[in-house]
């Protein structure tokens, strides 16, 4: 009898929910991993040249501004348009698409002569770069189990900021010797072959679920439980033995994709907390991280070298701290995290702001504590968010909630230019830790959801 007569999507789902973490999620995880890293990577390379295009190109403290926010504009585009496509045609071939443009993007920002020809090109990439990051956190979400998923995603996750790092580190090592095209050359030729690999992996099994095709959810699930040791693998015939037989094709339980819902009763209050916490999040961290490196140059008067290497402990300690994170989350609870994440970041940079910012020892200092502690709230949001919607509408719930990151992002860096030049970077710094304070209150409001399942947390 035709699988799709014994089974449906709430025996399937069980069955994923069973299965022990195994090789077959690790390699998902390292080519869809692979993928953020040159996310990460193409997100931040112009922060790491921005200090040598600013003196070559003679670029003005708010050009700078609008160079940053135009990739951010792009990214607001892409994770919408991905979002879409992602709920459509599936998980996979959207990251791949995404992964695909940024890559191309990339490799032409390397031949810009110009300010313009760079402002337009980044623009474009951006559209790759919103577009990956949203879709392959909820492609890792849909395959974690309830049980420990935070630790099972926030691994994951980690290659993001381990990406930032190196590309950090990479910028400082190599831009000063060979010149700020090598960030986009390293940036985009590696990312063509991920996104090859990508169309090798198979797709969701919730997704595949939601859009009724059960077989294929079957046979992508008896391929993890074969990859997973002391997994056994269902026989659909064994099954029905006691199961009434079916006369038509088993339903899916999932309506169609509807984006209004996300305003609709049952979803606006979360959606408008997920909102108010990306946008305080990232007005943060990105606006720290893209204009660092040019302020300990211009501003405190490092070395092009010192200038680059300082900016990189901001993802350095972003990674320490998300390594205790990984391992915590599923006991502390994502609530109690984020809003202790942004209320410490808060107080650290207000510090900054009121009496500290004329030491660049204390700015290094105060700047790289705060920014890992807030990046790592930054990646909860990236667990939580494909959490609190349902599988017909998780892509474009994600989707919608990072373009609220771009725009901040897009905001900050504008700010901060205007600041920088009419008050000084203590003003930059208290305007930072404002943002803090309005993250931590949006905190409060979040739904607690470690060890559940996604099906029952969103309806």
């Amino acid at each position: 009898m035709a699988f799709s007569r014994v089974a449906d999507g709430a025996s399937l789902v069980a069955r994923l929910e069973a299965v022990p973490f195994s090789a077959w999620h690790l390699r998902a995880r390292i080519i869809v991993g692979s993928a953020t890293f040159f996310d990460a990577f193409d997100a931040l390379s112009l922060a790491f040249v921005l200090p040598v295009l600013v003196r070559l190109w003679q670029i003005t403290p708010a050009e700078i501004g609008w160079l940053i926010a135009t990739g951010y504009l792009g990214q607001f585009v892409g994770a919408l348009l991905f979002g879409g496509f992602a709920e459509r045609s599936g998980r996979i071939r959207s990251v791949a698409a995404a992964t695909a443009l940024m890559s191309v993007m990339s490799i032409a920002c390397a031949l810009a002569g110009n300010f313009a020809t760079l402002i337009t090109l980044r623009l474009i990439q951006g559209i790759g770069v919103g577009g990956e990051m949203p879709v392959a956190a909820v492609y890792i979400n849909e395959l974690s189990k309830a049980h420990g998923r935070g630790r099972f995603f926030l691994l994951y996750e980690l290659i993001f900021p381990v990406g930032l790092m190196m590309t950090g580190q990479l910028g400082a090592l190599l831009v000063p010797t060979l010149g700020w095209q090598v960030m986009f050359l390293i940036g985009g030729v590696p990312g063509l072959i991920i996104a090859v690999l990508l169309l090798q992996l198979p797709e969701s099994p919730r997704w595949l679920i939601g859009k009724g095709r059960f077989a294929e959810a079957d046979a992508v699930i008896r391929e993890i439980e074969a990859s997973s040791p002391g997994s056994a693998i269902r026989d659909p015939r064994s099954e029905n033995r006691t199961a009434q037989p079916r006369t038509t094709e088993p339903r899916t339980n999932e309506p169609p994709t509807r984006p209004a819902e996300l305003l609709g009763p049952l979803y606006r209050g979360r959606t408008a907390v997920v909102w108010s916490l990306w946008a305080a999040a990232y007005f943060i961290t990105n606006g720290l991280n893209n204009w660092m490196p040019t302020l300990y140059s211009s501003v405190y008067h490092l070395s092009l070298r010192q200038a680059l290497r300082a900016g990189t402990l901001n993802n350095i300690a972003q990674v320490v701290i998300l390594i205790v994170c990984a391992f915590a989350i599923d006991r502390i609870g994502r609530r109690r995290w984020t809003v202790v994440g942004f209320v410490v970041g808060a107080a650290l940079l207000a510090v900054l702001g009121t009496f500290a910012a004329h030491s660049v020892v204390s700015v290094i200092t105060l700047v790289t504590i705060s920014y890992g502690i807030v990046g790592s709230v930054n990646a909860v949001l990236y667990l939580y968010t494909p959490e609190i919607y349902p599988t017909r509408m998780r892509a474009i719930g994600t989707g919608a909630a990072t373009c609220w990151l771009r725009l901040a992002s897009a905001a900050g860096p504008v700010l901060v230019g205007y600041l920088v030049a009419a008050r000084g970077t203590g003003a930059v710094f208290m305007m930072f830790a404002a943002a803090g304070v309005i993250g931590a209150i949006a905190g409060l409001g979040m739904l607690e959801t470690r060890n559940r399942r996604l099906e029952e947390l969103a309806p």
